[in-house]
């Protein structure tokens, strides 16, 4: 019996090159996105795959509610929360509906839909949940000169490392794997959707993202980092958490007290 996946932001860069992965693999498809016609258009390309194309806007609760409903009724072996927005630009001139865009797009919908899929996969004893952030959701403590500044996008990459650690910890011993996907810049359409150029940037390609992630799974690692070299870089970041988080105290500290 052919597995089931589930991606989101199918129609283009990231989420299509998934599609592409698994449908190699043998998984059948769902095949979500904004965008119907590139959704069959994907379909049409693969008829040796079972596919089902859902056109879905993931930025509005009725799409994420039609999405989780298929989460939590059919048999979704991998959960592919890849859909995203960009809307790079400070808080102060980020126009409120864009801002509810991106939250709904990178925070609710893929929080809805991991609670959609989880129980079912619990009770089949597997199942792989990938969310897709990226590497700015570590660059918040970097100055404005160094990085523009673009609050919610990086808060909501940042949101989507923190619970997907969190919930591999939830679910350990259930036979379901969550990971984090964090590339850098990748060659997309995303960026130019956005207006931007950046054909001049060296940019890794989607299908290197999908492999780094499939590797990921396969070497037990909650946070894929597809380009960075040097994993332990990536532990002293976690292990800083934790030391931060371990050394708390009922005690105010001491640069805090009055003289």
């Amino acid at each position: 019996m052919s597995k089931l996946a589930l991606i989101t932001g199918a129609t283009s860069g990231i989420g299509w090159a998934f599609a592409e992965r698994l449908a190699a693999d043998g998984y059948d498809l769902v095949i979500v996105g904004r965008r119907q016609e590139r959704l069959e258009q994907f379909a049409q390309s693969h008829p040796e795959t079972k596919i089902r194309s859902v056109a879905a806007d993931l930025s509005t609760p009725a799409g994420i509610d039609s999405v989780a409903q298929i989460c939590a009724t059919e048999p979704v072996s991998m959960l592919v929360n890849n859909a995203g927005v960009a809307h790079y630009m400070p808080l102060a001139e980020l126009p409120a509906d864009k801002a509810t865009e991106l939250v709904n797009v990178k925070v609710l919908a893929p929080t809805m839909l991991s609670r959609a899929a989880i129980p079912g996969m619990q009770d089949r004893g597997e199942g792989t949940i990938i969310n897709v952030a990226g590497m700015i959701s570590f660059g918040g403590p970097a100055p404005h000169s160094q990085m523009p500044r673009r609050a919610v996008y990086g808060g909501s990459l940042a949101y989507l490392v923190a619970m997907s650690q969190t919930l591999s910890a939830e679910l350990e011993g259930t036979g379901i794997t969550v990971q984090v996907v964090c590339p850098g810049v990748v060659a997309t359409e995303f960026h130019e959707r956005q207006g931007m150029d950046l054909s001049m940037i060296p940019r890794m390609s989607a299908a290197d993202v999908v492999t780094a992630s499939i590797r990921g799974l396969e070497l037990g690692e909650t946070v894929c980092a597809p380009g960075v070299e040097n994993t332990r870089l990536l532990d002293a970041v976690f292990q800083a958490d934790l030391a931060a988080f371990g050394a708390q105290s009922p005690e105010l500290a001491t640069r805090y007290r009055t003289s």
